[in-house]
């Protein structure tokens, strides 16, 4: 996939620490990707830029995916523990914040996951909308090991994805879990053979793309509202989406294109 940083904000990956962008327009595709390498370690002016980066792949209109992943055997292990000690209470305190902007990303967003993902490299994949790992795979949140937790979001999202249990002991004893298991618990998508992991993750953007840019965002942001909420308000809130895309020009589109038997055209509106 062809390198496309020229074509975002000029500023905005002059000095990326850590990572770079590879644009396909063709497919409607862009991959932030993690090149530090062998453990591709995320320092602390990275987690900013990588907020700044998924903002403005949000507002690209060339692109409906996003696809995170990382050079080397391993995705990340995790941050520099160095800028924790650099760094005041008070930044630290907010970090969940840079951490959480593939979730409040509009489109979907989907982490390919190899080798370890530990710590803040793990919090980063779990605000993602889809995992898909290789067989080599390895998640943990190894905090304890320093006297300390996760702070960007990871313990939190675990809780209500696998249960306090299963979170717990990952936690409490900074347990590292296999893709296999990960795939058991609902953690991750899928799991597959490491050879097939881009393969994978290619057929899962082509299909996304298939779909409406409109109603894709509209269901994004009712999960993620719903997801923290009573039944009874959730359903509320679906109720209130489903209403407005009535009157949408992509349903439209899509009812008549069912109609006629073709493939719809949907442009996002």
């Amino acid at each position: 996939m062809p390198k496309g940083e020229q074509t975002l904000s000029p500023g905005l990956l002059a000095n990326a620490d850590g990572f770079r962008i590879a644009l396909d327009t063709s497919r409607e595709r862009a991959d932030i990707v993690l090149q530090r390498p062998p453990l591709n370690v995320v320092t602390m002016p990275q987690r900013e830029q990588l907020r700044q980066t998924f903002e403005a792949l949000d507002r690209d209109e060339r692109i409906r995916v996003i696809v995170l992943r990382a050079e080397g055997e391993h995705f990340s292990s995790g941050g520099n523990i160095q800028g924790f000690l650099e760094s005041t209470p008070e930044a630290v305190s907010d970090l969940a914040n840079n951490i959480a902007a593939p979730a409040r990303c509009t489109k979907p967003v989907v982490a390919a996951i190899r080798g370890y993902c530990f710590g803040v490299g793990f919090e980063l994949c779990l605000a993602c909308d889809f995992r898909l790992c290789g067989e080599t795979t390895l998640f943990a949140l190894p905090e304890q090991r320093i006297a300390q937790i996760p702070g960007s979001g990871g313990s939190i999202r675990l809780l209500h994805m696998i249960g306090i249990q299963r979170t717990k002991d990952m936690t409490f004893r900074s347990r590292r879990v296999s893709g296999s298991e990960a795939k058991d618990w609902g953690m991750v998508l899928d799991c597959v053979d490491d050879s097939q992991l881009e393969t994978t993750v290619d057929e899962l953007v082509d299909e996304l793309r298939t779909f409406s840019p409109l109603s894709q965002r509209t269901i994004k942001r009712v999960l993620n509202a719903a997801q923290n909420t009573t039944l009874e308000t959730g359903i509320e809130i679906e109720g209130n989406a489903y209403g407005r895309l009535r009157s949408s020009d992509d349903f439209r589109e899509g009812v008549e294109s069912f109609h006629a038997k073709r493939k719809p055209d949907f442009k996002g509106s």
